[in-house]
């Protein structure tokens, strides 16, 4: 199994209008909204960044670690990664863990995301410090369908990552 994630993620205004439309569309809140607290790790060489790999570990109802890199064909048309996760028990003791095999806190940050269930997809409204956003997560026909539904514009679509977008905001703002 190849373990790819494939999104896309939009700038939304604001949530209340979305949700009424993924009502209407069937779509299903799944669970409460919650605090993400993330942090991205990184080695002295910078070596993950080199080479487009992400390490990061999540806790918000439970504790996840994640590695994504490269998936072995790219789709421009996505965000594609391949995605590794796994459950962890106690999230101090990861990092711990983390820090002793020498990689260190690169960048930490915390969202609060809402999630959805629409046609086999995952889709998330996720409130940053610099906008709202919506995410969507799928199959590449699933997304693009959701996409017609929901009256994005595919153009407006963005494919960068919520640190690359951060980054970018922080030299265009000075």
């Amino acid at each position: 199994m190849e373990h790819l994630e494939i999104e896309l993620k939009f700038y939304v205004s604001e949530f209340d209008s979305l949700r009424a439309r993924l009502t209407s569309l069937g779509a299903a809140r799944t669970g409460q909204p919650a605090l993400e607290h993330n942090i991205r790790y990184e080695t002295e060489d910078d070596r993950l960044l080199k080479n487009k790999c992400l390490l990061r570990l999540r806790k918000d109802r439970q504790t996840i670690l994640t590695f994504k890199s490269p998936p072995p064909q790219k789709d421009e048309r996505f965000k594609v990664y391949r995605e590794l996760e796994v459950s962890v028990s106690d999230f101090e003791t990861m990092d711990a863990i983390l820090n002793a095999l020498g990689f260190f806190r690169r960048q930490v940050y915390e969202k609060r995301r809402e999630t959805w269930q629409l046609n086999h997809a995952l889709l998330c409204l996720d409130a940053m410090p610099f906008g709202s956003f919506l995410e969507i997560e799928g199959r590449p026909d699933t997304i693009t369908q959701i996409i017609l539904d929901l009256g994005f514009e595919w153009e407006q679509r963005i494919l960068a990552n919520y640190l690359g977008m951060f980054e970018t905001l922080k030299k265009e703002e000075g």
